[in-house]
């Protein structure tokens, strides 16, 4: 059985719920909260999954001051940081730690093709800044950059840099990163492709970061305990499970459509509604009747 580090476990990008208006649906904040901490998993608020550039900072500040409310200490409260000027996202990663982040989860500025080099700055440059703990966030399917091993390994040196969130579908990335850091008591790796969960747990990573366990987070947590317990043949049923519920969502849609359909099985659920921020819409009509339909039998039996 692996030892658990200070930050594990599973972590849920968290949709960001809200009204026809576009204002923070703040009592369904408190229901997802709610049915996370019942299940001992943990949310990353304003990722990608939570459509991260489109919420305001000030609408982030209510976000997570509801979060914090409702997870009354029972969570970690991950908060990501997108952007593309470093010294608004400074003046943002305050307010937000004010409103109760416990951890700040950085994706690089994107705007331009960073050297390896610029990269490395630009992490130490947040972490030297910030008040709370700080989590690299490679994700290149957004970015359109990936970090380099080298630039994380040196990074994870830095006493304010806790870990690493690598949404990268790259096994043998995934397996580079985890000879480096399975064993470092002071570095923590969560594999943000889910799809990647039980392989990254059997080499030894911390943590996963699943956009399904917005509404299945039992199914996440169960998969997680297998793995870190070493029942491989038990997180690799839970993971082939889970690939095919996630097809519900995901099936010839775009990532941004795909997350109006987590919504929509969200909806489901009794936990949010699927009114998007701009420039995400809603799903068409019969796009989201067949969501519902191939939805049902899960959300039935899970929710």
């Amino acid at each position: 059985m692996k030892t658990e580090k200070k930050y594990h476990g599973v972590v849920v990008p968290m949709v960001t719920p809200v009204t026809s208006e576009g204002k923070i649906d703040v009592a369904a904040v408190e229901r997802i909260i709610e049915n996370f901490a019942n299940n001992s998993v943990s949310p990353l608020i304003m990722g990608t999954t939570g459509e991260g550039n489109s919420v305001s900072a000030c609408q982030g500040v209510e976000m997570i001051s509801a979060a914090k409310r409702a997870a009354k200490g029972r969570v970690t409260i991950y908060v990501g940081l997108p952007g593309n000027c470093v010294s608004e996202q400074l003046e943002t990663a305050k307010k937000f730690i004010e409103a109760g982040a416990d951890v700040i989860a950085a994706t690089l500025p994107c705007y331009y093709k960073l050297q390896p080099e610029q990269m490395y700055n630009y992490y130490k440059t947040m972490a030297d800044a910030l008040t709370v703990p700080l989590m690299l966030y490679n994700i290149d399917i957004t970015t359109h950059m990936s970090i380099p091993m080298d630039i994380i390994e040196r990074l994870s040196h830095h006493p304010n840099i806790v870990g690493l969130k690598d949404s990268e579908n790259n096994v043998p990335r995934i397996e580079e990163a985890l000879k480096l850091f399975a064993d470092r008591e002071d570095f923590s790796y969560f594999c943000g492709c889910a799809a990647n969960s039980a392989k990254a747990l059997s080499l030894g990573g911390d943590g996963i970061v699943p956009s399904v366990g917005n509404y299945v987070p039992q199914l996440y947590q169960a998969l997680y305990e297998a793995g870190r317990d070493g029942d491989t043949a038990k997180a690799e049923e839970l993971q082939q499970l889970t690939i095919e519920i996630g097809k519900i969502n995901t099936a010839g849609l775009t990532l941004g459509e795909s997350l109006c359909g987590l919504k929509v099985i969200m909806s489901m659920a009794g936990l949010c509604d699927y009114y998007m921020l701009p420039p995400l819409t809603t799903l068409s009509d019969d796009i989201v009747e067949r969501i519902k339909r191939d939805a049902k039998a899960v959300v039935e039996k899970y929710c």
